[in-house]
């Protein structure tokens, strides 16, 4: 072949396999890109299922409306959930855990279920989903707002019968006083005219008969006199029952408003609290001193603390002040219960001493202060000496200014003597008389303590709530 023909040849060879195998490469890349192609459309479509799973097409197009306002860097799922949470927390508050939205909403909706029963006893709900919290709040504060008003309406009542029953007793009681002075003169009238009765019989026995006719005539016009004062006597009694029954018509009408208040709720307070305890020293420390007028000498019973006074007045433990400082003092430990020891925060208390004022005290009755089974004769007033030297005030009778009685036994009446047994004994009657006048005295005391609403205490009580029932059996101790 000719030089020129195989060079032309060859040139065609080159360009046949250089095609060949753009070809080679060129089907390789197309079927490179399409399996490359089918990858990412089935990618894309399992993406656009997800997508759809999220929200719709719709609702993509109206997110920023579904949702609201997105915040910087947050997904509108993420926002939504934001939004959720907020709605969960003003629904039954705290903050919610993290859980779905829909355990979320259920433990909301169960809530919502267990409150509205209670909420059914205070208004009419048909239908919580229908209703709304919402509604269902203005529903409650307008009751709330009805019940106020209820209140505010029963509390105004109830101070202006307060302020009528108040100003009725100080009415009444200036009136009793009145009519006590009145019956006190007229009394007194009675004492004279019968002196007087008695000096005209001696004077008759001495004169003559027209002295005897004249004096007669006086006599009989005092006893005309003695009988107009008795009725006078008896008119001003009656008014005087008139004056009570009215009293207690007033008592009546207030509790029907309000029950009657507990009338030893002031002896039932504490007076000081326990501030420091040295065990191994049997001493306490109280945060009262002597700018609270305390006394050395003075006990208290010990009440644990967090609570009040008991009723029965028994504490825990009782204390004697030793020691006294401005701001606090110092007592010693007399006794107490090996398991209820003295702690700090502990409440003291002594019905007889007051840091602001002076309690007055009415002690009738028969007391056995030793506990020897023997009444002793002289026990009021040894009693009286305890009050009056830890600054209390003892008066005879009860008054509005009493704000604390003791009572003792009913005091024996005695039995009448025989006309032999006086002729034996000329005092027996005297005796007996005197065991009457004991008992009225007594019974009077008790019936007017409990009209006025004043603290009755036995013996055994007082000595309680004065922190002295370790100190009353010994020997000086009154």
């Amino acid at each position: 072949m000719p030089p020129g023909k195989r060079q032309q040849t060859s040139t065609m060879l080159y360009t046949l396999i250089v095609f060949v195998v753009l070809f080679i490469a060129a089907t390789t890349a197309a079927v490179v890109f399409y399996v490359k192609s089918e990858e990412h459309k089935k990618n894309a479509n399992d993406l656009q299922r997800q997508i759809s799973d999220l929200a719709t097409s719709s609702e993509r197009t109206k997110l920023g409306t579904i949702v609201g306002t997105k915040p910087s860097g947050q997904s509108w799922l993420g926002a939504m959930v934001d939004y959720l949470d907020k709605t969960v927390t003003l629904i039954v508050g705290g903050v919610p855990e993290s859980t779905s939205a829909e355990v979320k909403v259920s433990e909301a909706d169960t809530k919502i279920k267990n409150t509205l029963p209670q909420v059914r006893e205070h208004i009419d709900v048909a239908d919580i989903n229908r209703t709304g919290l919402v509604q269902l709040i203005k529903d409650l504060k307008a009751k709330l707002d009805y019940i106020i008003g209820e209140k505010e309406a029963l509390k105004k009542q109830f101070d202006e019968l307060q302020k009528r029953y108040e100003d009725d007793m100080a009415a009444n009681f200036e009136k009793e006083q009145v009519l006590l002075a009145e019956k006190d003169k007229y009394q007194q009238q009675v004492n004279e005219i019968q002196q007087a009765y008695k000096d005209l019989e001696d004077l008759l026995r001495k004169n003559t008969e027209e002295q005897v006719q004249n004096l007669f005539d006086e006599l009989k016009q005092n006893r005309e006199n003695l009988k107009t004062t008795n009725q006078e006597l008896l008119r001003t009694q009656a008014e005087l029952r008139e004056a009570e029954d009215l009293v207690k018509r007033a008592q009546q009408e207030l509790r029907k408003i309000k029950p009657a208040p507990d009338r030893e709720v002031a002896a039932l307070k504490p007076d000081g609290e326990i501030i420091l305890v040295d065990d191994n020293a049997k001493v306490v420390h109280l945060n009262i001193g002597s700018d609270d007028h305390i006394y050395q000498g003075l006990t208290f019973s010990v009440y644990n603390k967090n609570t009040s006074v008991a009723k029965d007045g028994e504490g825990k433990a009782e204390v004697e002040v030793f020691d006294i400082a401005k701001n606090y003092s110092a007592a010693r430990i007399i006794s107490s219960e090996i398991n209820s020891p003295v702690l700090e925060g502990d409440i003291v208390a002594n019905l007889i001493w007051d840091s602001s004022k002076i309690n007055e005290f009415v002690v009738v009755g028969e007391f056995d202060i030793d506990e020897d089974g023997d009444i002793d004769y002289d026990a009021v007033d040894r009693i009286r000496v305890l009050i009056e030297k830890w600054g209390g005030k003892v008066a005879d009778n009860v008054s509005i200014d009493t704000d604390f009685v003791v009572l003792g036994r009913v005091p024996k009446l005695l039995a009448k003597p025989t006309p032999e047994q006086q002729e034996l004994n000329p005092g027996a009657m005297e005796r007996y008389n005197e065991s009457v006048r004991e008992l009225e005295y007594y019974k009077e005391v008790e019936k007017r303590a409990q009209s006025l609403w004043i603290p009755i205490f036995n013996y055994e009580r007082f000595l309680y709530l004065i922190g002295y029932k370790s100190y009353a059996r010994t020997a000086g101790a009154f």
